[in-house]
């Protein structure tokens, strides 16, 4: 996935009320300038949105538009960047699956995203062959990073997330296949665990997927200013 337009480096003066923050351009004609821009992050962001930190802001071409900056990525402190926008983490999964560079899901024939499955919902990614099942993939945007090199999921509680565990169980029973794709959206991160203590519902929901034969996987991804790509595979702790 590559970004339609250059990025503009920028530094964050703060994040507030979630998808806002506030930063000062650092290039370019408007340098200096203090702007607001929309943050696509519904999560606590640990880490990621100190005063000072040096960001890259999307130009938003539409009119319709109130805000005319997106939020895109934000630097680490030891190098490297982690992705904000939680939106792109389905990008780059649809874009890897389509082109079969994910192992895990290799010979599917059809790729759908926001298929509609069960009473009232939608699945990131649903995957069809003639040969074999249907497997229904839901893709997690993960940025968390508190110790070492272990990234976790989630940053802040998510009942939403423990829906949809509960709901790839129930596709699992009808005898279809399942999975979580969990894709690390930070370049400093080498494995994926659950953040039990900081959302212990979606822990349990996670141990009881498990169980019930819902597969997890993640994958790094090699992120710049440029675009973002799927990495190699990493494990998942608990042993997925």
């Amino acid at each position: 996935m590559e970004f339609p337009l250059p990025l503009v480096k920028a530094r964050l003066v703060r994040r507030y009320k979630r998808f806002l923050a506030d930063a000062v351009l650092a290039e370019g004609p408007r340098a200096g300038e203090e702007i607001t821009a929309h943050c696509a992050n519904p999560g606590a962001m640990t880490g990621l949105a100190e005063p000072g930190t040096e960001m890259r802001l999307a130009p938003v071409a539409d009119p319709a538009r109130k805000l005319r900056w997106s939020w895109k990525l934000a630097a680490l402190p030891g190098g490297g960047w982690a992705t904000v926008d939680t939106s792109l983490a389905n990008k780059v999964a649809g874009e890897a699956l389509r082109a079969g560079l994910v192992p895990a899901f290799a010979g599917f024939d059809e790729v759908r995203a926001e298929a509609r499955y069960g009473e009232r919902s939608r699945i990131d990614f649903l995957l069809s062959a003639r040969d074999r099942p249907d497997c229904y993939v839901e893709v997690k945007s993960v940025t968390l990073r508190r110790e070492g090199r272990l990234a976790e999921f989630p940053d802040a509680k998510t009942a939403r997330g423990a829906r949809h565990l509960e709901e790839l169980s129930a596709m699992v029973g009808q005898g279809a296949r399942a999975a979580m794709l969990y894709l690390v959206q930070r370049t400093d991160c080498d494995r994926v665990g659950l953040a039990a203590d900081i959302d212990p519902a979606y822990a349990a929901a996670f141990a009881r997927a498990r169980a019930a034969g819902v597969e997890a996987f993640a994958h790094a991804c090699e992120i710049t200013p440029e675009g973002i790509r799927l990495g190699a595979p990493l494990p998942v702790i608990p042993p997925a």
